[in-house]
């Protein structure tokens, strides 16, 4: 390892709650190299999940999923190229990141060994396994062993992010405009990952309704631009003035930088195994995960006093996109009366430790 790395390329991960659990490596990486130049290259659509935080120089936009032309990708990868990188860390699995990387012209490419792409790599780093079988790791140590295998000393795993004063100011205007009042939970039932992690909307309102009516809480439904349908049925559900939804706002309202804003101010968020749920917890936001087909040793985010609701189900994690049973238990028997259980404790000894 040089004493000195000037230039630090990083391939961040495609989803928000990777991104979100790669921060304990971005603020390591930072600490260690604090006069290197460090720059991210992610997906357009994630650039709002870091923005408030200091760690990268500069972030580098880039999707190959927008079917880019042949020339763009060739000019963008070019343009890396003559930043003469002297490292580039692969926070993703696939070929194309390796191929990426080689064609980075890196002199150093660091990254796991995944299927084809031994070959493009400088430091290979070998994942846990169960044998034959990849072992269920958090994806904060998944990172910063990375980090570690440039020299980074063992660091805090506990994730951080930020928010802007304009994000504050349009979670402001939600506050005044939905006329939430200070003490609010926050409801994320979707997710990108597909059906399979999704709370029914039914269960949702059914909680929505007695989180108001029997614990004094207004409830905010949380919602991206893809969800708003969902987020609207279960507002609609749950027909009670206290129970509210982002599902009004138009698609470009709904940044990353208002749903920090407003998972920060929350003070619950009772959460599907997605994204919105790792943006809280790097925000300080005691949570509740609802977990189903996933096992949740892959996305252990180290948040303290966090609840994970599961069932002991034989066919569970089952890691499908879709129900391959066609029951959908895992999330369907997390009950309303299960989970507000949990909710009324977590917020009974929320209320004991601000005494």
């Amino acid at each position: 390892m040089p004493s000195v790395m000037r230039k630090i390329a990083l391939l961040l991960p495609n989803w928000v709650g990777d991104l979100a659990m790669a921060t304990p490596t971005l603020r390591a990486l930072r600490d260690h190299f604090p006069g290197a130049h460090i720059a991210g290259i992610c997906r357009p659509y994630l650039a709002g999940v870091l923005e408030g935080t200091h760690w990268l120089d500069e972030l580098l936009l880039y999707d190959h999923r927008q079917r880019w032309g042949l020339s763009q990708a060739i000019k963008f990868w070019a343009g890396v190229r003559r930043q003469r990188f002297d490292v580039m860390i692969l926070l993703r699995n696939t070929l194309a990141s390796a191929l990426a990387a080689r064609a980075s012209g890196a002199k150093r490419r660091v990254g796991y060994a995944r299927p084809g792409r031994t070959w493009l790599l400088t430091d290979v780093l070998q994942p846990p396994r169960d044998g034959v079988r990849l072992k269920p790791v958090s994806a904060v140590d998944y990172y910063l062993q990375l980090a570690y295998q440039l020299g980074v000393q063992a660091q805090p795993r506990h994730l951080e992010l930020a928010t802007l004063p304009a994000d504050e100011a349009a979670a402001d205007r939600v506050w005044h405009d939905l006329d939430l009042p200070r003490d609010v939970v926050i409801l994320n039932t979707g997710g990108a990952f597909g059906g399979s992690k999704r709370w029914p909307a039914e269960h949702a309102a059914a909680l929505a309704r007695r989180i108001t009516g029997e614990l004094g809480h207004a409830v905010l439904i949380n919602c991206g631009p893809s969800e708003r349908d969902d987020a609207r049925q279960t507002a609609e559900l749950a027909n009670h003035p206290q129970v509210k939804c982002l599902a009004g706002l138009a698609p470009h309202e709904l940044s990353f930088g208002l749903t920090k804003a407003c998972l920060k101010r929350a003070r619950l968020v009772v959460t599907t195994d997605s994204g919105p749920r790792h943006l809280a917890s790097a925000l300080g936001t005691p949570t509740i995960t609802l977990y189903g087909p996933i096992d949740p040793a892959w996305s252990e985010n180290y948040e303290p006093g966090t609840m994970h609701l599961r069932l002991p189900l034989e066919c569970a994690p089952c890691g499908k996109k879709v129900c391959p049973l066609s029951h959908h238990r895992c999330m369907r028997d997390l009950t309303p009366d299960l989970v507000f259980a949990a909710v009324a404790r977590r917020l009974a000894e929320l209320k004991r430790h601000a005494a």
